[in-house]
């Protein structure tokens, strides 16, 4: 399999979005700043669940200051187009169905935790309605990523049953993770719906996919490619979001590119080329705040696994 991963490095893939779990950056959840700070939380808690990805949170800041991070260099920036700068720690984790049991549980997927700091920035082309977003990601994956500690206090927190199994999760492994976003909107009706194409790619030692997608938004809204004040103090919309992805390579279940000492991976026959994820919720913002519930479900991403469902929250707050 690493030799594949190394051939669509070289072909690089061309037609794209989103294998990170945490998505932040789609034009439906535009700020309609360049300094906020935002709350981004996940968990499989609220699909009444307990399994694959179980739970993520991160913390995303925007400030003009960050224009002088020096890996900026690194990113696409088209000219003519309103730029914001961002960072983001982002934890993540997985576990299969039956994680209590100390034994390694063949056929599921393997318990992971990943851990990244991500340096972002958004080109917003406001005269042709398009959004493009670089974003390289630095981290690990294993046991220094804490995923273990991390559910066995929140369990013991809640008094639910204790996962013992992290003792065969995947080892630890450098994470480098560079990714190419572009959205597009197609149609706008007043400001009460509109609809966007999106493609994505990623590329590195985590997750190396594409996909395309679509996303659509009904409701009170602003126009997340303007850089026109919002017309609407108040905002209220659903959103709807449909993926489909090409899998290259993906750690949380094949183990690190690098060290291949896990004890228990799912092996490259096994992974599903092609997945299927759709998102859907509801967003309320005012003039500083921004608050959303999001629910997910994705096609099963391994031989005999089972489709995954989760929900998550977002908190913001513009400066």
């Amino acid at each position: 399999m690493r030799k594949s991963l190394y051939v669509l490095l070289l072909l690089g893939i061309s037609f794209s979005l989103s294998a990170q779990k945490i998505e932040h950056t789609s034009s439906f959840r535009d700020m309609k700043s360049a300094s906020y700070f935002r709350f981004n939380y996940d968990n499989d808690y609220f699909a009444s669940a307990d399994k694959n990805y179980t739970q993520g949170y991160q913390f995303e800041l925007a400030l003009p200051f960050f224009e002088k991070n020096p890996l900026n260099f690194l990113f696409l920036k088209p000219k003519q187009t309103e730029k914001l700068y961002g960072l983001a720690l982002e934890h993540i984790g997985f576990t299969p169905d039956d994680y209590v049991s100390r034994e390694i549980q063949l056929g599921d997927r393997p318990f992971t935790a990943v851990i990244i700091l991500k340096s972002f920035l958004v080109a917003k082309d406001t005269v042709n309605s398009s959004r493009l977003t670089s974003s390289l990601g630095l981290g690990m994956i294993g046991p220094g990523a804490f995923g273990g500690e991390m559910q066995r206090s929140i369990h013991e927190a809640t008094g639910n049953k204790i996962p013992y199994g992290w003792r065969n999760q995947i080892e630890n492994d450098v994470v480098i993770n560079y990714q190419l976003a572009y959205e597009k909107q197609m149609f706008r009706y007043a400001d009460f719906f509109s609809l966007q194409a999106q493609s994505e790619l990623q590329l590195g030692s985590l997750f190396t996919n594409a996909s395309v997608g679509a996303n659509a938004t009904l409701g009170l809204i602003n126009n997340g490619f303007s850089s026109a004040k919002n017309k609407n103090k108040f905002q209220v919309y659903v959103f709807g979001q449909s993926v489909f992805r090409l899998v290259g390579y993906d750690a949380s279940l094949q183990g690190g590119l690098f060290n291949t000492k896990s004890v228990y991976t799912i092996s490259s026959s096994d992974v599903k080329r092609f997945t299927g994820q759709f998102n859907y919720g509801l967003i309320l913002r005012s003039k500083t705040l921004y608050v959303e519930y999001t629910r997910t479900t994705t096609t099963p991403e391994f031989k005999d696994g089972d489709a995954a469902n989760w929900g998550g929250i977002k908190i913001g707050y513009r400066f």
